[in-house]
């Protein structure tokens, strides 16, 4: 079968991600996913703290991923929940389009559609929004900026926020990696994550802090959208599931957002997840009971 053209003219589709020790299973399969299923080359772009760096070298290297193409780091552990605004600077010979993909997703479909999602002018990346035709089909909340971030605080009035605007998440997102440097993205979501330390900006009664609010905050009027069938959430919200198992296999990418992951063991659709499982092959690291047993 032919190859669909790299995302963009690009020799590799680029996609990033993060892990450490606890997620690097779940990171393995999102990798086994996205290159099993793009008809495009991949370069994946591979963040680890020490801990996970040789445990990921050697699951790629002695398991079937060793012919996927790869850059692998290291990064500063206790600002993992950050790596991904790093990638910019970590990665400095990537230009155009990154798509970046949490540790807790699978790829059904191939990513090289999600990279070639169109990106306005003056737009640094594209993202679904919580509020979408699919959430309110399946009566999630619709959460908008108000949910996580403080719009009491004198810096949040004086940037003009929407209140009624619909928030992102940052688990799947399309980086324009060079817009991103020349706008200093980074600088900007720092700017924010520090006066958070001192000030309450974000987080303090809202749904959630860590390392989306600063985003939202810094890319508030610089996002375009694609299709919300690329970012299917909450599977990780509960045990049970809104969602019909037909909408499911046929979504272009699943995320277990939340505290239920495939890998721990109860969670929703865990035998999509169970395709992409991939074994540690040095025996180390190995999938709970009730993981072990699922049907599939």
């Amino acid at each position: 079968m032919a190859q669909n053209p790299p995302a963009l003219d690009q020799e590799y589709v680029h996609v990033a991600l993060t892990s450490d020790e606890n997620t690097i299973v779940g990171t393995v399969a999102a990798v086994n996913s996205i290159w099993k299923n793009s008809r495009s080359p991949v370069k994946f772009l591979l963040l680890t703290n020490d801990v996970a760096y040789p445990m990921m070298k050697q699951w790629i290297e002695n398991t079937e991923l060793r012919d996927i193409t790869y850059d692998l780091k290291q990064f500063d552990a206790s600002l993992m929940n950050y790596a991904r605004f790093f990638y910019p600077i970590l990665f400095p010979d990537v230009h155009g389009r990154v798509v970046h993909v949490d540790d807790d997703c699978i790829v059904q479909g191939d990513i090289t559609e999600l990279a070639n999602t169109a990106i306005k002018d003056g737009h640094i990346c594209a993202v679904s929004e919580d509020s979408n035709p699919i959430s309110s089909k399946y009566n999630f909340y619709q959460s908008v900026y108000p949910d996580f971030i403080n719009f009491e605080h004198p810096e949040i009035q004086k940037i003009g926020l929407n209140a009624q605007q619909s928030s992102f998440n940052v688990g799947v997102y399309v980086m324009d990696v060079d817009r991103w440097r020349e706008a200093n993205i980074t600088d900007q979501v720092f700017y924010w994550t520090e006066l958070n330390s001192r000030e309450d900006v974000y987080g303090s009664g809202k749904i959630m802090g860590g390392s989306q609010p600063p985003m939202m905050i810094s890319l508030h009027d610089r996002v375009s959208l694609f299709e919300p069938i690329w970012h299917v959430r909450e599977l990780g919200a509960s045990a049970g599931t809104r969602y019909t198992r037909d909408f499911i296999e046929t979504a272009k990418l699943l995320h277990w957002n939340g505290s239920f992951k495939p890998w721990k063991g109860t969670s929703a659709f865990g035998d999509i997840w169970d395709k992409y499982y991939v074994a540690d092959p040095s025996g180390k690291v190995t999938l709970p009971p009730k993981a072990q047993n699922r049907k599939l």
